[in-house]
């Protein structure tokens, strides 16, 4: 008989893991457990009811809320409001952080960053989205919950994770002690463990970058697009070209069979287009922690001190010896840039 690990039983086994091994986190997990589950079951039958299509409203980002966003938004905030361990959440879907100010939450030690629905731009011609997570312990254990406490690197993470509501919902998640997937058997309704130490391969053929904005993008980028349709067999080339348009989506699937996924910056974009806190900084941990690299070109993700909550950033993330290349590519262009006498 095959012995079943459910999401619950198997947060509860590695909770020793944790140096503050009390419990909150465990609890915390949990709800955010609960809450993708109530999103899953909405997406699956949102062709059947009123939420699919625009909400009429736009979020902080200037773009156009669906209907499921919103719904999800709601569904990760009254989860986390109701659990009690988290203090202060900072969503997509809110100019300002949401602070929770109750009677369960007033010793809460945990600060939750979220993106409740990404590539929701795909609901409505049924492509996967998901949910991608971050979790931060408070820096002070006295007072009101300040914003710098919110704005720490990505290395500061406790844990993060996301959520793919696909052909199956999968939930993946890390505390830092290695990645493992759990995928929702709807019989049991519980999230069961079917991918334990997920682990990236070093190298991958799949390359995942919306290539429409080809002509925005930085000469390296541009050179390293080229370098992937050139026929090569020792590296496998031409390399396989993969966009979902769901960046939870495109990285799972890459995480699995290796690759890399490349959001630059672009002429319209200089500053990169992915928000740091709740998509990059998550991906990156869950990435580095299944043995890949997550960089902005130049810099690891996960080091980038923030400066603002909805801050963006470039993000080249996936197979360590793809992202490494095309770190070359761009450290190139970038020094064939320099005036003439500038490393004299």
């Amino acid at each position: 008989m095959t012995t079943v690990t459910t999401l619950g039983q198997f947060i509860i086994e590695k909770q020793a893991d944790f140096p503050y091994a009390k419990g909150e986190l465990s609890r915390l997990l949990r709800d955010i457990g609960i809450a993708a589950k109530i999103v899953n079951r909405e997406v699956n039958k949102a062709g059947l009811v009123d939420i699919l299509g625009d909400n009429g409203t736009t979020n902080i980002q200037g773009e156009g809320q669906k209907k499921l966003d919103v719904y999800a938004d709601e569904q990760f905030i009254s989860a986390l409001r109701s659990g009690g361990e988290c203090c202060v959440v900072a969503s997509e879907e809110h100019g300002d952080c949401i602070f929770i100010h109750s009677e369960i939450s007033k010793n809460a030690k945990y600060i939750v960053c979220i993106d409740p629905l990404d590539g929701s731009s795909n609901i409505d011609v049924n492509v996967s989205v998901g949910t991608i997570f971050s979790i931060y312990r408070r820096t002070t254990t006295e007072g009101p919950v300040q914003l710098k406490e919110v704005l720490q690197q990505g290395v500061c993470q406790v844990a993060a994770g996301y959520v793919v509501y696909g052909s199956s919902a999968m939930l993946v998640y890390t505390t830092g002690k290695g990645v493992n997937g759990f995928t929702l058997d709807p019989s049991i309704g519980e999230f069961c463990l079917s991918h334990p130490n997920m682990q990236i391969p070093r190298n991958g053929v799949i390359y995942s970058i919306n290539e429409g904005n080809y002509i925005k993008f930085p000469q390296g980028v541009k050179d390293y697009i080229k370098y992937c349709q050139v026929e090569d067999q020792i590296t496998q080339r031409p390399f396989i070209s993969r966009y979902v348009g769901s960046m939870v989506a495109d990285i799972h699937r890459n995480l699995i069979k290796g690759g890399i996924f490349l959001y630059p910056t672009t002429s319209s974009h200089p500053k990169g287009k992915l928000r740091l806190m709740y998509e990059c900084n998550p991906l990156a941990f869950i990435v580095e922690q299944a043995g890949g690299k997550a960089t902005d070109g130049y810099c690891r993700i996960l080091g980038i001190q923030p400066e603002s909550l909805h801050q963006r950033t470039p993000i080249f993330i996936g197979s360590t010896e793809m992202v490494e290349k095309v770190e070359e590519f761009i450290r190139l262009s970038s020094e064939q840039k320099q005036p003439i006498g500038v490393n004299d």
